[in-house]
């Protein structure tokens, strides 16, 4: 498979054994410092009723699901790589949180209020499966909920692409935003939060 076409995470951690402990350490130590880790949750909490169903995709270290479970939510994380969803289990016990790929995702029920996938998830996907993993999280939406995907420029993956492929996955944009903490999207924004029905 050419280069381009796998999975960002998948590519790093071959050509970085180490990285995927590294980067369970780093949000281990940000938490332990008191770093606010949580400005994701916040936003889709505010998004959703009370005791909602949330869908974590690509949960990594579960930090965003975790802190939507302490709002009293029902979470669900699905993550790629199993030592992400091991450190997820043990640093934040209480959602399910699943090994699997957002490519063939599967879940039932498929009725979550509301989806996130935080974390440059989206830049990370294999280019040619981004139209279907946006598929198949609207596929788990229900009537009326909202995915809401948040990912840095710079990665390989422009805003004109992924807007592109959220109109071929059928999905409608409601609001764009630089950041997770609501302030507007320009066209000189080097992070986009897209809330997507």
């Amino acid at each position: 498979m050419e280069l381009s076409q796998e999975n960002g995470w998948l590519r790093r951690k071959a050509e970085e054994p180490g990285h995927t402990g590294w980067y369970i350490e780093r949000f281990r130590k940000l938490a332990a410092a008191g770093e606010d880790l949580a400005g994701e949750a916040r936003l889709v909490d505010a998004m959703v009723p009370r005791n909602a169903r949330v869908l974590d995709a690509g949960a990594g270290t579960g930090r965003v699901g975790a802190a939507l479970a302490a709002a009293g939510h029902e979470v669900v994380g699905v993550d790629l790589d199993p030592e992400l969803v091991l450190a997820a289990r043990k640093d934040y016990p209480g959602p399910a949180w699943l090994v699997g790929d957002l490519v063939d995702l599967d879940l039932d029920p498929a009725d979550f209020d509301a989806i996130v996938c935080a974390g440059n998830v989206m830049a990370f996907v294999a280019p040619a499966t981004r139209v279907q993993i946006l598929g198949n999280l609207k596929r788990h939406l229900k009537d009326g909920g909202r995915l809401v995907v948040g990912f840095g420029a710079g990665r390989g993956y422009t805003f004109e692409e992924f807007l592109a492929d959220v109109t071929k996955a059928q999905l409608k944009t409601d609001v764009l935003l630089a950041t997770w903490d609501l302030r507007p999207f320009t066209p000189d924004s080097d992070f986009l939060v897209a809330i997507l029905s």
